[in-house]
C-alpha cells in the first residue's frame, strides 16, 4: 500500500506536467460533440450516409505517411502512442542500467529500444545465437522441441498452443491447440491469384532476411519455405470456419492426440512449451493437425529448420540492426499494407514496451490511468453501461421472433454479464522479469518469456475473471464469451467516441453503440451458442435458431453485395459477428438514449434532432481512409468489415434513420421495409 501511495504522488507531478501539452490532451469535435464542417450537404443521406456525415472531412483527410489506415481510431491510436511516449521518457530520464523497479524497468527497455549505436554494434550477434539451437537440430523431433519454445520467444510454430478458459467448463482453464506456421497474413495469400504477387514479393523477403541472417543457400531456401507454407495453406482451415466454437472445441488427452496427428514430437513440443504436465487439450482445427504433422514428417528436415530460421528472423527483426528492420518494414509495411514510410523509432518502441504480450502493458497501464483516465469518466460510463444493459433487456422481452424459453435464458446471461470500464483491478507482477538497458534482444525476448510465464501460471487453478485482454492504453474493446464479461480499456473512452462535454446523443450514438456492440456479441451467431456461465451448449429452441440463421443469413447478403473495387467482396461468413454486433449496438444505443430523456423532448442543435445526431455520432466513429492493400489485407484476415460498411450498413435496417432523414424509396441506401433485417 506505501509503495501505491508514493507512486501516487510522483504520477500526479508527471500528470500535471503532461496536462500541459496540447499534443496529450484528447480531441473535440465541434461545439457538442460533432464536426460540422466535415458534413458534405451535396450528399444525400440515403445515397451516402458516411459521405453526408463526413464527405467533406475524408476529402481533406490526408493518411499519414507511417499509417495504412487514419481516422477516428487511428487518431485516438496515435494518441495513446504519444501519451506512452511521454511515459517512458520520464520513465528513462532516471532508469537505471539494470533496475530493479517497474518504472525504471519501463524506462532501461525503452533506453535499450532507442540506443541504435548499441543495436548496430552488436550487430547479427544476437540473432545468430538465436539460430544455434536450430543449426543444431539433427532431428525433427529436436525441431519440434525448439517450437515449442518459440511460444515464449520469437518464432512461428506449426501449431500455436494457448492458455485460456475450457469451453465446456470455463471455470477452469485449459491448453488449446491450434494450426499456424504462415508467414503472409491469411491462408488466401498463398492460394488466390488476386495476392500472387504479395506472394512472390515475400520469397523474395525470405530470402532478403535469410541472407542478412548468414543461412546458408539463402535464395534457395527461400522457394522451399514458401512452397511449404502453401502446403500449410491448403491444409488448413479458412478463418470463417475457424469462427464455428462447436467445431473448434475437441477436447482429447495426449495420447489422443498422438493418434490424431502421428508425424509429431507433441511429447517434446509441449513439454519445452512448459506444458508437459497437462493431459487435457482442446484441439480446433481437429481435421487440419493431421494434414500438417504428416507434412511435417513429410518435408526436408533442411527446409524445416530454414524455415523455423526464418520466422525467428523475421520476428526478431524490429530489435536488430537497421538492415533488418528496414527489410522487415519494406514488406510488412510497404509491400503488404502499402505504408511508405516506416514509423519512428520511438513509435515503435512505445508499441512494445507497452504492448500486452510483448513488453510491460501493465507497467505502462498504471501510469497511464493515474495521468489520463479520471474517475469521473468511469463513472459515466458506468452509468451509460446500465443503461444499455436495460435497454438489451427490454428489447429481448419485446422480440416477436424468440420463443419464451429463450428469452428467459439471454435475460439470465445479460443479467450475468460483466462490465469492466478503464483498466484492470490486478495489475501483472514484472519482478521477476530482468530488464537491461544495453541489451535490446535480450529485453524483447525476457518479456515474451514473462508473459507466456504469466499464461501457464493459470494452469491448474481457477479461472481468474479480472484478468484483462487488452491494456487501458488499447484503442479497443471486446467480449469474452467464456467469462461473460465485456471490456473498455481507458484509451477509447474519449472523443469521438465519447466526450463528457458533448451531446449525450452524440455519446450515445459513439461509445453507446460500442457498447451495445460489445454485449451483442454474446448474441451474434458465436457468442449465443455459449450460455449464461459461459458454457459452450445449446439454450436455444430449434425454431429460434432457425430463425436467427435466417435473419443472419439475409444480414449476411447485404455486405456481400458491396463492391470493394478491389477484386474482393466482404465475407458475410467471416464478418458475421462483427456484423451483427454493429446492428444490435445501434439499436441499443437508440433505446438508451431514448430512455435516458425521461420522457422529454430532445433539443434541437443546429437544427439537427437528438435522433439525429445519434446516427451522425455514429458515423464519425467510423470516419477514417485506409490504403487499398491495407483493405485487401482486412478482407482477406479481418472479421471485421471495413469502416465505410459499418458506417452505412446497420441504419439501412433500423426504421428511426429512415424517418430521421427521410430516407426515399430510389435512394441508394433505402431498403424496402420487409427487406429490413432486424435480430437485436
Amino acid at each position: 500500500m506505501w509503495l501505491a501511495a508514493a507512486a501516487g504522488l510522483v504520477l500526479a507531478a508527471s500528470a500535471a506536467l503532461a496536462a500541459d501539452d496540447a499534443s496529450l490532451q484528447a480531441p473535440r469535435y465541434g461545439a457538442w460533440g460533432f464536426d460540422l464542417a466535415g458534413r458534405d450537404l451535396a450528399v444525400k443521406p440515403g445515397d451516402d450516409f458516411a459521405a453526408y456525415a463526413s464527405g467533406k472531412a475524408l476529402a481533406a483527410m490526408t493518411i499519414p505517411p507511417d499509417k495504412a489506415r487514419w481516422g477516428a481510431f487511428g487518431i485516438l491510436a496515435d494518441l495513446s502512442q504519444r501519451r506512452v511516449h511521454a511515459i517512458l521518457e520520464d520513465a528513462a530520464a532516471s532508469a537505471p542500467a539494470v533496475p530493479t523497479g517497474e518504472e525504471g524497468k519501463i524506462g532501461a527497455f525503452y533506453r535499450a529500444y532507442m540506443d541504435e549505436p548499441r543495436v548496430e554494434s552488436l550487430g547479427v550477434a544476437p540473432l545468430t545465437k538465436a539460430l544455434a539451437p536450430i543449426h543444431a537440430a539433427r532431428s525433427r523431433a529436436a525441431l519440434a522441441r525448439l517450437m515449442g519454445r518459440e511460444e515464449a520467444g520469437f518464432g512461428e510454430p506449426l501449431f500455436n498452443a494457448g492458455v485460456e478458459p475450457d469451453s465446456g467448463d470455463p471455470t477452469r482453464y485449459t491448453v488449446s491447440l491450434s494450426q499456424s506456421g504462415l508467414g503472409l497474413p491469411d491462408r488466401d495469400y498463398y492460394l488466390l491469384p488476386v495476392f500472387a504477387q504479395k506472394k512472390a514479393a515475400y520469397q523474395a523477403y525470405v530470402a532478403k532476411l535469410l541472407t542478412l541472417a548468414g543461412w546458408p543457400d539463402a535464395k534457395a531456401r527461400a522457394a522451399d519455405i514458401v512452397a511449404f507454407e502453401t502446403q500449410i495453406a491448403e491444409a488448413s482451415w479458412t478463418r470463417a470456419d475457424r469462427r464455428d466454437p462447436k467445431a473448434t472445441y475437441n477436447p482429447m488427452t495426449r495420447e489422443d492426440l498422438a493418434r490424431l496427428a502421428p508425424g509429431f514430437d507433441w511429447t517434446g513440443f509441449l513439454s519445452s512449451a512448459g506444458l508437459g504436465g497437462e493431459d487435457r487439450l482442446v484441439v480446433r482445427e481437429k481435421t487440419a493437425l493431421p494434414k500438417l504433422a504428416a507434412l511435417y514428417a513429410g518435408t526436408p528436415l533442411a527446409t524445416l529448420k530454414a524455415w523455423a530460421a526464418f520466422h525467428v528472423a523475421d520476428q526478431a527483426a524490429p530489435f536488430l540492426p537497421k538492415a533488418f528492420v528496414e527489410a522487415h518494414f519494406d514488406f510488412h509495411g510497404k509491400t503488404l499494407t502499402g505504408t511508405p514510410q516506416m514509423p519512428e523509432r520511438w513509435k515503435q518502441a512505445a508499441d512494445e514496451v507497452g504492448g500486452l504480450y510483448t513488453g510491460m502493458g501493465d507497467a505502462v497501464g498504471k501510469i497511464y490511468v493515474a495521468r489520463y483516465f479520471p474517475p469521473s469518466s468511469k463513472a459515466q460510463m458506468e452509468a451509460l453501461v446500465e443503461n444499455l444493459r436495460q435497454a438489451f433487456a427490454a428489447r429481448i422481452k419485446a422480440s416477436d421472433w424468440m420463443s419464451e424459453a429463450t428469452k428467459s435464458a439471454a435475460l439470465e446471461k445479460l443479467a450475468r454479464y460483466k462490465i469492466m470500464i478503464g483498466y484492470t483491478e490486478e495489475w501483472r507482477d514484472y519482478s521477476h522479469l530482468t530488464i537491461r538497458a544495453d541489451d535490446l534482444f535480450g529485453d524483447a525476448l525476457r518479456a515474451r518469456s514473462a508473459n507466456w510465464d504469466f499464461e501457464i501460471h493459470h494452469l491448474g487453478k481457477p479461472v481468474d475473471r479480472n484478468q484483462w485482454g487488452m491494456t487501458p492504453q488499447t484503442v479497443n474493446a471486446y467480449n469474452n464469451g467464456r467469462l461473460v464479461e465485456v471490456v473498455f480499456p481507458a484509451a477509447i473512452l474519449q472523443p469521438p467516441f465519447f466526450d463528457p462535454k458533448a451531446d449525450p446523443a452524440v455519446n450515445y450514438g459513439g461509445i453507446g453503440a460500442v457498447i451495445g456492440h460489445e454485449m451483442t456479441h454474446g448474441f451474434d451467431d458465436q457468442g449465443r451458442q455459449f450460455d449464461a456461465m459461459g458454457k459452450l451448449r445449446d439454450w436455444w429452441t430449434p425454431g429460434d435458431d432457425a430463425k436467427f440463421q435466417a435473419r443472419a443469413k439475409a444480414y449476411g447478403t447485404e455486405y456481400a453485395a458491396y463492391d470493394t473495387g478491389l477484386g474482393l467482396h466482404i465475407n458475410p461468413r467471416l464478418t458475421m459477428g462483427e456484423n451483427i454486433a454493429d446492428l444490435g449496438g445501434l439499436n441499443l444505443a437508440i433505446d438508451a438514449y431514448h430512455a435516458s430523456l425521461n420522457g422529454q423532448a430532445a433539443p434541437i442543435l443546429d437544427g439537427y434532432s437528438g435522433d439525429q445526431r445519434l446516427f451522425l455520432g455514429w458515423a464519425q466513429v467510423w470516419e477514417s481512409k485506409e490504403r487499398a492493400d491495407a483493405i485487401r489485407q482486412q478482407i482477406a484476415s479481418d472479421p471485421h468489415s471495413p469502416d465505410h460498411y459499418r458506417a452505412i450498413t446497420p441504419e439501412r435496417n433500423i426504421d428511426l434513420w429512415y424517418q430521421a432523414f427521410d430516407v426515399q424509396p430510389g435512394e441508394t441506401l433505402y431498403l424496402a421495409p420487409a427487406d429490413r433485417v432486424r435480430i437485436w
